[in-house]
C-alpha cells in the first residue's frame, strides 16, 4: 500500500503521523539545584534546544535528524511552515505582473517546502512509532492543516491566476510535462471547490475540517483496538501447531507488555490472522477471530458513529461539488473514471470468486470430515476461524506442501538481500549499501543507499519490518523526501511491514505471503526511487490510486519467479538452497486458495463502493453500520459466511482514513496492469536488464508526467487485458 498525501505536493500529507525513540514524554523530576559557583568559576547556561525541523536537514539527501527531533518540536514547526507557505502563496496571488506558467504554476511548486518537510517527517514517525504526545498533535493539527489547504485552494485571487494561465495553454507551447502540470493544477483547484460561491466555500471548509478530525479519530481508534484486542495465552500447550519461532515471538510480545511467562497473539489489520493457519486449538482460533473481527464495534474505540458521520459529510461534499455520489467525485480522478466502470469489473469477477471459494469450501469440509472420522469425533461445520487451518491440510495433501517445511527457507535477510535487492539489480542495475551512521527512530530500522548502474546515488530507503504496538497495522510505503529535479531533491523512501519480531537469537522466518508483501512494498519503493520528474506534484507515487498499486503488484511476480526464488530461498541453518522438488511445490501451490483470496478482497472492494455510491442525503445511523454492511454484501451477491471481508467497516482504514475511499478496487484494477506487464516480461526474456530498463523508462520513472492510461498503453502496446490476471490466479471467467 502506498500512503496518500495531500493533493498539494507543495503542502501537506494529511495521513497518519508519529515520532521516534527520543520523543519527549513526561519529564523526570528536576534534580536539586547545584551549589553556587565559586568566585573563580563561571556558570555555563545550558544550550537552548534548537528545533531541527525549521531548517533542511544537513544529513545526506535531507535525511531527517531523528536523533534530535522531539515531540514538542512539531507544533511550532507546523505553525511556522503554514505561516511561511501562506506568505509565499500570497506573493504569487498578489503579483501585479500578468500571470505566466513560471510566475504562477512553477512558483506554486516551489512553495511550502518547510511545511512539507515537517508534515512528512511527522506522518511517517506517527505511523511507525507513535505515542500519546504525537496522537495529541495529530488531533490538534489535522483540522488546522485541512483549513490551511483550503485557504490556498479556495483563494479567489490565486485561482484567477492559475485559471488565466490554463486558458492560454494552447498558446504557451509548453513541453509535455509542463502541460501536464498545468492541467493538474487547474483540476486540483476546481475539484477543491475554487469555482464555488463564497457561501458554499465556507460550507466546504467546515466539512473538510470535520472530516479531518473524524479521520484522525478513526485511525487512533483502530490502533487502540488492535493493541487492546491482542489475545493473551496462559498455557503454552494452547499454542500447539505454532513453530518455535512463532511461540518465541508471542513470548517476546508478552514481555514487551510486561507479561513475562505468558504469550500474546498480537493482531494484524486484516480480519483473518496468520497464526490461525497452524494453530490446532479450535477454541483459541475462534477467540482470536472474534477479537479481530469485532474491533472498533462498541467500547472506547468504537468507530461506528465515526463512520456514520464520515459518510454523511462525504455525501454533503459530493453534492456541494456537483456529483451524484462521493464515488463519482473520487473516481473522476482515477483511471477508471466512473462508478459504472468500477462496478463492471468487480461484478464481473464476483461470480468467479464465489464459485471458486465454494468449491474450495467443499474440499475443506471433506478434509474436516475425514479428520473427524479418523479421530472418531463429531464433525464440525466449516467456520471462518477454521478455513486457514484446514485449507493448509488440503494444500499439504494436494501438493505435499507444508508451511513448516518451507518457512526455514524464507529468512528475512536472505529474502531482502538475495531476493528483493537481487531482482532490482538484475532488472534495473541497482545496488544497495547499508548505512549504520544515519540516525533512526527505532533500533530495528535499517537504512540503505541505493545506487544506479553507473554508481551514482539514487536515494535512500528505510526498512521498518517488525510489528510494534505503537505502529499502524498492515504494510505500506511512503516518501519522506520526494524526488524533483526542480527542487534538486533525491528521494528518501520507507517500507513498513508488520512481521512478528522473533525472540532474541532466533531468525525472522517469513510465510510466503510475507515474502510477497516485501516484494510488493519494494515495488512502491522503486516507483519512488526511480522517479525522474521535474515537478514534485508529478513525481514518483503521486499518481491515481488505481495506478499506484500497479508497480507494486507487478514487483510481486518476482517473489515466485524461479530464477529469483532459487536465489533467496536458502535454509536458515545449512545455507543450502531449497530443493527443486520443494521449490516446484511452492510455485504449484500458489494458486491454491485463490477463490478465498479473491472473494475476501472483492467483499471489501464492493463494500467500499456501497458506502461511497450512496446518494447525498442518505443516512446510516451508527447502530445500523454492521447491518448496512451485511445487506450490501448480500445485494452484491458476495456474502458467504465462511469467508468474511478482508476488513469489516469499523477497521477498514484504507477507505476511512488512508485515502482509498471509493478506490479500494484499485488493487484489482492495478493487478490487471501488473499481470499484463508480467506476461510482457516473459515474452521479452523474463528477468533481464533490457526489459527492466524499458519498464523503468516508460513506467517507473514517469510518475504522473503523462496520464496513466497513456503511459500503460505506450509500454504495453494496447489496452489492458484481464486474461493474464486470471491465468496468474488460476481462475477463468465463464465463456473463456
Amino acid at each position: 500500500m502506498q500512503r496518500l498525501h495531500s493533493t498539494l505536493a507543495l503542502a501537506l500529507a494529511l495521513g497518519f503521523s508519529a515520532c521516534g525513540p527520543g520523543s519527549a514524554g513526561t519529564p523526570p523530576p528536576a534534580p536539586p539545584p547545584p551549589p553556587p559557583p565559586a568566585a573563580s568559576q563561571t556558570a555555563v547556561a545550558p544550550k537552548p534546544h534548537k528545533n531541527p525541523l525549521l531548517e533542511p536537514s544537513p544529513l545526506p539527501l535531507h535525511f531527517p535528524q531523528f536523533d534530535k527531533i522531539k515531540d514538542e518540536d512539531f507544533v511550532p514547526a507546523f505553525e511556522a511552515g503554514m505561516k511561511k507557505q501562506l506568505k509565499e502563496v500570497a506573493a504569487i496571488a498578489s503579483d501585479k505582473s500578468p500571470p505566466t506558467f513560471e510566475n504562477t504554476i512553477v512558483a506554486m511548486e516551489r512553495t511550502g517546502r518547510m511545511l512539507t518537510r515537517v508534515e512528512r517527517t511527522f506522518d511517517n514517525l506517527n505511523a511507525s512509532n507513535t505515542d500519546d504526545a504525537k496522537k495529541n498533535i495529530d488531533t490538534e493539527m489535522s483540522p488546522k492543516l485541512s483549513a490551511h489547504e483550503d485557504t490556498i485552494l479556495l483563494d479567489p485571487e490565486l485561482f484567477a491566476r492559475v485559471d488565466a494561465v490554463y486558458k492560454q495553454r494552447d498558446k504557451l507551447k509548453l513541453d509535455p510535462e509542463s502541460a501536464q502540470l498545468l492541467n493538474r493544477y487547474e483540476e486540483m483547484f476546481v475539484r477543491a471547490g475554487a469555482k464555488l460561491s463564497p457561501a458554499d466555500k465556507t460550507k466546504l471548509k467546515d466539512i473538510n475540517k470535520q472530516l479531518s478530525s473524524l479521520q484522525t479519530k478513526f485511525r487512533q481508534n483502530v490502533l487502540k483496538a488492535t493493541k487492546d484486542g491482542a489475545v493473551v495465552v496462559e498455557d503454552q500447550k494452547q499454542l500447539d501447531g505454532l513453530s518455535s519461532e512463532q511461540i518465541g515471538a508471542a513470548a517476546q510480545a508478552a514481555k514487551a507488555r510486561k507479561s513475562s511467562g505468558k504469550w500474546v497473539i498480537t493482531l494484524q489489520n486484516t480480519t483473518i490472522q496468520p497464526p490461525l493457519e497452524q494453530m490446532k486449538n479450535r477454541a483459541l482460533r475462534k477467540k482470536i477471530f472474534d477479537a479481530s473481527s469485532s474491533r472498533c464495534q462498541g467500547g472506547d474505540a468504537d468507530n461506528t458513529l465515526v463512520i456514520s458521520k464520515i459518510i454523511s459529510l462525504r455525501e454533503q461534499k459530493a453534492k456541494l461539488l456537483g456529483y451524484k455520489s462521493y464515488a463519482a467525485y473520487s473516481l473522476a480522478e482515477e483511471t477508471a473514471k466512473t462508478p459504472k466502470a468500477v462496478n463492471r469489473i468487480l461484478r464481473q469477477l464476483a461470480p468467479v470468486a464465489i464459485a471458486k471459494a465454494k468449491s474450495e469450501a467443499r474440499e475443506i469440509q471433506q478434509q474436516i470430515d475425514k479428520d473427524a472420522k479418523a479421530a472418531k469425533a463429531k464433525p464440525i461445520k466449516l467456520q471462518p476461524w477454521d478455513w486457514a487451518h484446514y485449507a493448509a491440510e488440503v494444500k499439504k495433501a494436494k501438493y505435499e506442501f507444508d508451511q513448516a517445511e518451507v518457512k526455514p527457507y524464507f529468512e528475512l535477510n536472505h529474502v531482502l538481500e538475495d531476493g528483493v535487492f537481487y531482482a532490482a539489480h538484475e532488472l534495473y542495475g541497482l545496488t544497495f549499501k547499508e548505512r549504520h551512521d544515519l540516525p533512526v527512530y527505532q533500533p530495528d530500522v535499517r537504512v540503505f543507499e541505493v545506487h544506479d548502474a553507473d554508481g551514482s546515488l539514487l536515494g535512500l530507503i528505510l526498512l521498518d519490518y517488525f510489528k510494534r504496538d505503537n505502529k499502524n497495522g498492515g504494510a505500506w510505503m511512503d516518501a519522506i523526501v520526494s524526488q524533483s529535479t526542480l527542487l534538486d531533491q533525491k528521494p528518501v523512501v520507507i517500507n513498513n511491514l508488520n512481521i512478528p519480531k522473533p525472540a532474541p537469537g532466533q531468525p525472522a522466518l517469513l510465510t510466503f505471503d510475507e515474502v510477497t508483501t516485501a516484494f510488493h512494498e519494494f515495488g512502491h519503493a522503486l516507483h519512488g526511487l526511480l522517479s525522474a520528474s521535474r515537478y514534485p506534484l508529478l513525481a514518483g507515487t503521486d499518481v491515481p490510486r488505481d495506478f499506484v498499486e500497479f508497480p507494486s503488484q507487478f514487483n510481486e511476480m518476482w517473489a515466485r519467479e524461479p530464477a529469483v526464488l532459487k536465489h533467496f530461498a536458502k535454509n536458515v541453518k545449512t545455507g543450502k538452497p531449497m530443493p527443486k522438488a520443494l521449490l516446484d511445490k511452492v510455485i504449484a501451490s500458489e494458486n491454491y486458495g485463490q477463490g478465498y483470496a479473491l472473494l475476501e478482497y472483492l467483499e471489501a472492494a464492493l463494500l467500499d463502493q456501497s458506502w461511497h455510491q450512496l446518494k447525498p442525503g442518505t443516512e446510516v445511523a451508527a447502530a445500523k453500520v454492521m447491518d448496512f454492511e451485511k445487506k450490501a454484501l448480500t445485494k452484491d451477491r458476495v456474502a458467504y459466511a465462511p469467508v468474511p471481508p478482508r476488513y469489516h467497516s469499523p477497521y477498514f482504514s484504507h477507505i476511512f482514513t488512508e485515502g482509498y475511499q471509493a478506490a479500494y478496487y484499485a488493487y484489482i484494477w492495478s493487478e490487471v496492469l501488473a499481470r499484463d506487464s508480467g506476461a510482457w516480461f516473459h515474452k521479452h526474456g523474463g528477468l533481464n536488464r533490457k526489459a527492466g530498463d524499458e519498464f523503468r523508462a516508460k513506467i517507473l520513472s514517469r510518475g504522473r508526467t503523462e496520464e496513466p492510461d497513456v503511459l500503460f498503453k505506450d509500454f504495453y502496446g494496447h489496452k489492458p487485458d484481464i486474461k493474464p490476471l486470471l491465468e496468474y490466479r488460476g481462475l477463468t471467467l465463464h465463456g473463456h
